[in-house]
């Protein structure tokens, strides 16, 4: 495929066809679902998708039915960097003694599945060097199990198990930059992306898919009943968190940090929050100094990644 074809400019370059059907059971309004098919719309060719149990997988393969239309393997919460190691692998020994090509392959997870249950499979994997592409889907929470918190929940957010209340005033641990653990094995590539902006999002699923190595992406995917907001609001809560700083949409590509969507007058963070009632005691006044606590985190790592890119050095 030439450099010019691979890339999508504008909505008309979006292929019409759809790897992932409609008429699964996904929640109206849900970011992963979103996520999943813009994800498949942006594939080049043979593609098995690995994908370990969550939202997405309990929703799309209920049998029997499924919404896959590739090759598509669910395993367990915390397996599906390893399970696709092994595909990778099988493919590429298969297309060696048999010919042929091999199969492009991609793990899907969520982020408890990631930050937490799944992440020392996905180190595994990224330090042994497979050419997969690990997507991870953010919803901020373990979502199909109950809305618990996990390693991606920011800061002051209610969940199941780090309710607001006169306790604690939601989860009082930052959230882990996921990005920079997966940079750290020294990948060649990295990114993260928003549902709200699509073609920025499936150029890094195809850029990511076409690297010799194992590559990461991290997108940002509301969930309307975690976050407690209606579904009609999915993509603008996405576009906020993009426009508020709160989730800078960024690659690293062979060392090298880009900024992809630049925010030089962000929106206040409130516009982001007050949309969602997992945030709502956050603006009350006597949580105010939780609020400053997230917007100075937001600031801060919206600084660093200026004077990194800049620098012309990954994290």
């Amino acid at each position: 495929m030439s450099l010019q074809a691979r890339y999508y400019k504008t909505v008309k370059d979006i292929p019409r066809e759809d790897l992932f059907a409609p008429g699964h059971r996904l929640c109206a309004g849900c970011g992963a679902a979103i996520a999943v098919k813009l994800a498949l719309k942006a594939t080049r060719g043979p593609t098995v998708v690995v994908n370990a149990t969550g939202c997405v997988e309990v929703s799309t393969s209920m049998f029997p039915y499924s919404a896959w239309g590739t090759p598509w393997v669910h395993v367990a919460f915390e397996n599906a960097a390893a399970v696709a190691s092994g595909i990778v692998e099988a493919s590429r020994i298969l297309a060696r003694k048999r010919g042929g090509e091999t199969y492009d392959v991609i793990a899907l997870a969520g982020d408890g599945g990631t930050f937490d249950i799944g992440l020392q499979a996905l180190s595994g994997a990224l330090e042994r060097g497979h050419k997969l592409l690990y997507i991870c889907y953010d919803n901020e929470a373990y979502m199909n199990t109950g809305i618990q918190r996990s390693g991606a929940t920011p800061t002051g957010a209610a969940t199941t198990t780090s309710p607001a209340g006169r306790v604690i005033p939601g989860k009082r641990e930052r959230k882990k930059n996921l990005v920079e653990i997966a940079l750290a094995h020294n990948i060649p590539y990295a990114a993260t992306a928003s549902i709200s902006h699509p073609l920025d999002y499936m150029n890094k699923v195809r850029k990511a898919l076409e690297k010799d190595g194992p590559t990461l992406i991290h997108v940002f995917s509301p969930c309307t009943l975690g976050w407690r907001y209606p579904p009609s609001k999915t993509i603008q809560l996405a576009r906020l968190a993009v426009e508020t700083r709160y989730f800078p949409i960024y690659e690293v590509e062979d060392g090298r940090l880009r900024i992809n969507v630049r925010v030089s007058r962000p929106k206040p963070l409130e516009e982001f929050l007050k949309l969602q009632r997992r945030f709502q005691h956050l603006l009350k006044p006597e949580n105010k100094h939780i609020l400053e606590s997230l917007k100075r985190q937001v600031e801060e790592n919206w600084s660093r990644l200026l004077k990194l890119e800049e620098a012309g050095v990954r994290p």
